[in-house]
């Protein structure tokens, strides 16, 4: 997940394979293999460390081109999402970084597609063993990127910061409302010191105490609260609740409430619009929490508040209910 606080840190990481996001090709991978390009984790330098072809580098790394041309890969996401904005990360690579990248996108069923690529990042200069976070100008929905590098080289990471973008079939089916696959997304919170808010909606239980959404220890007043961004608004039946690898650091109470936003306003935790669904309840340390016939008001809501009292951790959040129906 995400490392820290950046430019981007609103919107959700789509390179994730844990998302099903796979790097298909790449017009060379001698010195450092195409799949460490979307590595969850940080970039390393393992000084003294090499293998058949050089020095070891963890990232994705081209030999030295002697002709015309240049290199780039393909990544395809594991969901459709929309695109505000890249960090191509060249950590540790200094003198063996590609000075200039751009970045394309298209939609496609293809692993590689051949064809119908559209410009989102143009020829941006780069720089050496730092971030490089880059903003994308476009409102479409992607299955695919190239990044393209000039003409050879090495780049760490490539994170891809946006909004999934998933068609959730009209039913009267119970979903996940809030779920990153059906396009939930946490948009804001008051602390996230030791867990990222985008942990709360991630598929499956979280794997440790890293993978959830966990906050500084409170020593003034108040409590800590994280709003999410429904897919699509709907009317909640069931709460769900999981505290997994939480023992000495859970919330000791949570509440939720949950509004119905229009497009253009502005969602706040202060907004007079939030009533409450599920009043201040007792939270057990390791555990799931399922609540339904405490649920007040349901819906249809767009966005829901969850409050936790004082401080702590949280692995998953799950709203299940029913989209609303269009007009």
């Amino acid at each position: 997940m995400a490392e820290g606080r950046h430019p981007f840190h609103e919107w959700v990481q789509l390179e994730q394979p844990r998302l099903g996001t796979v790097v298909t090709y790449a017009t060379d991978e001698f010195f450092g293999a195409k799949e460490r390009l979307i590595d969850p984790q940080a970039p390393v330098w393992v000084d003294g460390k090499y293998d058949d072809h050089g020095k070891w580098m963890d990232g994705w790394e081209s030999r030295r081109k002697r002709g015309p041309g240049h290199d780039f890969c393909v990544v395809r996401l594991g969901v459709p999402g929309v695109v505000h904005g890249v960090d191509i990360d060249t950590r540790f690579f200094t003198g063996n970084f590609p000075p200039q990248a751009s970045i394309d996108a298209c939609v496609s069923d293809e692993d590689v597609p051949q064809g119908e690529w559209r410009e989102v990042l143009p020829r941006t200069d780069l720089q050496g063993d730092r971030h490089h976070y880059l903003a994308v100008e476009s409102d479409a929905i992607w299955t695919h990127l190239r990044l393209n590098i000039y003409p050879d080289g090495g780049i760490a990471r490539l994170r891809i910061f946006g909004e999934v973008r998933s068609e959730v079939a009209a039913s009267d089916a119970v979903i996940d409302l809030a779920a990153l696959e059906n396009g939930g997304r946490a948009i804001a919170c008051s602390d996230e010191h030791y867990g990222s808010m985008h942990n709360l909606n991630l598929a499956g239980r979280g794997v440790n105490m890293g993978d959830g959404w966990e906050t500084a220890r409170r020593r003034g007043p108040g409590n800590d609260w994280v709003i999410l961004a429904l897919g699509q608004p709907g009317t909640i039946e069931q709460i769900e609740i999981d505290t997994a690898h939480f023992r000495g650091n859970y919330p000791d109470r949570v509440s939720v409430a949950a509004a119905l936003f229009p497009a253009d306003e502005e969602v706040t935790v202060a907004s007079g619009r939030w009533q409450t669904v599920l009043p201040e309840s007792k939270l057990a340390m390791d555990a799931q929490h399922t609540f339904s016939s405490e649920l007040q008001h349901r819906g249809p809501v767009s966005h829901v508040l969850m409050s936790i009292y004082p401080d702590g951790g949280v692995s998953r959040l799950r709203i299940l209910g029913r989209p609303q129906r269009g007009e």
